[in-house]
């Protein structure tokens, strides 16, 4: 397994508490993974009507994301209280932004929402009917692909400070959408290392 410093992925992560009568499972997680969504989807639709009226609210949601988050990590028993109060404030955010974006292109957030659920949707069956297996070469490849993206951004962003960057990363030409596909094709394929850790 690879080793990280990263305390949410620490040995003991994964360590049920003696208190839990339960043993975790992907369609267990599937379920609270759908509720939680609920209660996010409830924070957006909360703020999705008037996001200038909101904004304010964006701020305290961002900073009580971050509390409840770091609970999580360093007290995972308290999750069942945490993860709900985490996925409303993420709500509250992402409606916020949705809407901006929304109102100045008009389709761009239904859009998103959809393609979004509908790549967890396909990953998830892709995964369950072993059309796609989490092997150790195919973990390595998803891993080292996605470092190999971080430290391209990292270059565009240090290269930006100095008025240089990576503008065809973000192209609207031929070579822009490929590199765009192939950045949403090494997320997806994350996916499958998320379920396999829960598996």
């Amino acid at each position: 397994m690879f080793r990280t410093s990263n305390p949410a992925l620490a040995a003991n992560a994964f360590d049920v508490p003696q208190s839990y009568q339960s043993t975790m499972t992907l369609n267990g997680t599937i379920n609270k993974g759908f509720i939680l969504l609920l209660l996010l989807t409830v924070g957006a639709m909360f703020v999705w009507s008037n996001p200038v009226k909101f904004m304010p609210l964006m701020l305290p949601a961002i900073i009580v994301t971050l509390v409840v988050a770091l609970i999580t990590i360093f007290k995972k028993t308290a999750s069942p209280i945490t993860a709900p109060i985490y996925a409303l404030c993420e709500g509250v955010v992402l409606g916020v932004i949705s809407a901006t974006f929304e109102r100045q292109y008009p389709g761009i957030a239904i859009q998103a929402v959809t393609i979004t659920f509908g790549v967890l949707f396909c990953m998830l069956f892709a995964y369950r009917s072993g059309l796609i297996k989490a092997t150790a070469k195919f973990k390595i490849g998803v891993v080292s692909a996605t470092g190999a993206i971080f430290l391209v951004y990292v270059l565009d962003m240090v290269l930006g400070f100095f008025g240089k960057g990576l503008g065809f990363l973000y192209s609207a030409g031929p070579l822009g959408i490929l590199i765009s596909l192939a950045i949403c094709t090494i997320a997806a394929l994350n996916l499958i290392l998320d379920f396999d850790i829960i598996e």
